[in-house]
């Protein structure tokens, strides 16, 4: 009965919420509008379930650092591609993508094309902000006047080779050093200390008179204090005597002409003076301020006029320096010796050089460990206007080099350190310079090669380009210049630094590779090694030594790989001994000596078999006939024929020559047409050799 009025009551309830809806006062847009009860429309109402609507993120490009001549490989390291991506994205612009390589440099706009065209954007690198590194350099310290002292003069003898002037330093120093040299030819700087009777000392420099030698005449000039310029009298003023005074008045250093070899009878003092004038050096006799001394270096004569001279310049010039400051120099030369490592000779200008000493020149530094004079004494100590031999370097200097003292090792180290990195620097800079002339150089070549490919497809452009290449680099050894040599490649070798520097100037003046190539594989100082064989031998080159010496075991083993070695002490042989290696290079050159000539008379017909044989009737106008020849038809001033021939008859008879006033008959090899008048010559093909086309000016 319960469950029945649950029922009933129920169904009751339904009839209200109905009537209330469908009551009169109720709208049916009321009803249409109206929201149902909560519990009714959380089940009937409700619709099918929507998704989260999903915002869609902005995405960023990547960002590549560029800079200026961004080369291709860069570009695409910093874009995280490929070189292969780079150069696709180069295709149809006027960068040219077919002669890019991994290693061409881009220009900013063809930087910025990739970026952009690869769906990136670009920024500029910030450029690094480099501290100035403080100047780690030894300077010079300032010089107290009070404490300046007077100094031996330093002088420099300078003249033409062969002039005496080696034998003029002997006499003054009582010593027999010409005898020593090779080619009785100064090829050295050399420094010597001499004291004259009257007690006074003098530091003499002797210069190579020879033209090869010019750097270093030069190194003597800047050094000294005065010049003494030794001519010849017999043979009056040559052009190491003018380079000399050049050398003298670059320096602006004063001079003494020394006229040498007056005890001979077809001397003219008188006429040396008068052809110096020319190259305004004028004596005192003709109103100058050059002192001219007449000496006989071989006799003696004059000598103590000479030194009273250069002395009493000397007191002019009031020399002084400070013998208690810092040690600064000059490097006069310097070698490698064996057991005793670099040595140099150097010359000290300012305080006094001791053992223990810390000195720095160029990118070399030493702690001295001795010090030795001219005649190979040791020295405790060495002053100012002092040659002497200094022993302990590190590295060997090289000769012109300023040589400073400074505190210690660890200050002698930071200076060179110094040095070397800013010489690299300088280096790097200069380097970036030439590449970027060398790129420009080659892009305006590739735009010239393409301004007649214009109107082509890329592709097309590349076939013809690497058509064009290939062509170049097929081509045979016949087809390039029949005067081109094989090439020369050189190891030179030198005692000194000195001598190196004057064979490496003398080989800068070669203008012949054109020629005959000649390439330099390494230079240096010292005894013929086995490295310097075997770096030959790899390169198919020759070792040249100046005033070296080989072992043995280094010439059996250079006689084993058959690598050139050429020792010499005397420079003028060396380089004639390398112009006829340079000449032996050279193909030979292809000449024509003519044997004969005959003029044609007649023309005939001779049968051979069933076949007419056109044949030439000559007489022999001047030399011979020989059919081994080679024979050659004129016609006027034209050459019609050229080639062998292939008869050639005295009356009915086979020969092989015809003499002068005898007549023959010839035939050619070919059909030609011959006719009378005619001139045929017979001459003889020969292989001459060639001669190097490079003057060293001496």
């Amino acid at each position: 009965m319960s469950s029945v009025m649950r029922v009933a009551q129920r169904l009751h309830g339904d009839r209200a919420l109905l009537g209330h809806f469908l009551s009169p006062s109720r709208s049916p847009t009321h009803f249409l509008t109206c929201q149902p009860d909560r519990k009714y429309a959380s089940k009937q109402f409700k619709g099918p379930k929507r998704e989260p609507r999903v915002q869609k993120v902005k995405q960023e490009k990547q960002e590549v650092e560029i800079r200026q001549r961004m080369t291709v490989s860069a570009l695409a390291d910093a874009m995280n591609k490929d070189v292969e991506h780079v150069l696709e994205a180069l295709l149809n612009t006027a960068a040219g993508p077919g002669s890019l390589g991994p290693h061409s440099a881009l220009e900013e706009r063809w930087v910025k094309e990739v970026v952009v065209r690869s769906g990136m954007k670009f920024r500029w690198e910030k450029l690094s902000e480099s501290r100035e590194r403080p100047n780690r350099d030894a300077h010079r310290k300032p010089v107290d006047p009070s404490r300046l002292k007077p100094r031996p003069p330093v002088v420099t003898i300078m003249g033409h080779v062969d002039h005496g002037k080696t034998t003029l330093l002997d006499s003054l120093r009582k010593s027999q050093l010409v005898l020593s040299e090779a080619g009785g030819i100064t090829q050295h700087i050399g420094a010597f200390l001499v004291q004259l009777p009257t007690g006074e000392r003098i530091t003499f420099l002797d210069t190579p008179g020879h033209a090869a030698f010019s750097s270093m005449r030069g190194r003597g000039a800047d050094a000294t204090d005065i010049i003494i310029l030794v001519v010849a009298a017999d043979d009056g003023v040559m052009n190491q005597t003018v380079e000399s005074i050049q050398h003298a008045k670059r320096a602006g250093v004063p001079m003494i002409v020394a006229v040498n070899k007056c005890d001979k009878h077809q001397s003219d003092p008188q006429k040396v003076k008068q052809e110096l004038l020319a190259h305004d050096v004028v004596c005192e006799e003709f109103g100058g301020d050059v002192q001219a001394i007449h000496v006989s270096a071989l006799k003696g004569d004059n000598l103590m006029e000479l030194a009273e001279a250069t002395v009493v310049l000397a007191e002019v010039l009031e020399l002084k320096a400070d013998p208690g400051g810092a040690v600064e120099g000059l490097i006069i030369e310097s070698r490698s010796e064996r057991g005793r490592g670099p040595v140099t000779t150097a010359l000290v200008q300012t305080g006094t050089l001791r053992r223990g000493s810390v000195l720095v020149a160029g990118t070399s530094w030493a702690k001295v460990r001795f010090l030795l004079d001219e005649n190979g004494r040791a020295l405790q100590e060495a002053g100012p206007s002092v040659a002497v031999e200094i022993a302990g370097w590190k590295e060997l200097p090289a000769a012109g080099d300023t040589m400073m003292e400074v505190e210690s090792e660890q200050r002698a180290k930071e200076v060179v350190e110094w040095r070397v990195q800013l010489g690299e620097a300088q280096q790097l800079l200069e380097e970036q310079q030439l590449i970027q002339v060398k790129q420009q150089h080659h892009l305006d070549q590739y735009r010239q090669q393409r301004e007649g490919l214009q109107h082509l497809s890329w592709r097309q452009r590349k076939k013809v380009l690497y058509r064009t290449n290939k062509d170049q680099f097929s081509m045979r050894p016949s087809e390039k210049s029949s005067g081109e040599g094989v090439g020369l490649q050189l190891i030179v070798k030198g005692d000194v630094d000195g001598s190196v520097e004057a064979l490496l100037n003398i080989l800068s003046s070669y203008d012949a590779q054109l020629q005959c190539p000649l390439d330099i594989l390494h230079y240096g100082i010292g005894d013929i090694s086995e490295n310097d064989v075997n770096m030959a031998n790899t390169f198919s080159g020759s070792v040249y030594g100046f005033n070296v010496a080989a072992s043995k075991s280094i010439v059996q083993l250079a006689e084993k790989l058959c690598v050139p070695l050429r020792l010499h002490n005397i420079i003028y042989k060396l380089i004639d001994e390398l112009k006829d290696e340079l000449s032996s290079k050279l193909p030979p050159l292809k000449t024509e000596k003519i044997v004969g000539e005959a003029t044609v008379l007649a023309m005939f017909d001779v049968s051979v078999g069933k076949k007419k044989l056109p044949v030439a009737g000559c007489r022999v106008q001047k030399g011979l006939l020989d059919r081994r020849m080679t024979f050659r038809l004129i016609r006027g001033r034209d050459a019609i024929w050229e080639g062998p021939l292939l008869a050639l008859k005295h009356h009915k008879d086979e020969v092989q020559t015809v003499k002068l006033g005898m007549e023959c008959g010839l035939s050619a090899d070919v059909e030609v047409e011959i006719k009378a008048g005619d001139v045929v010559v017979c001459f003889e093909e020969l292989d001459v050799p060639q001669v190097t086309s490079w003057d060293p000016g001496f």
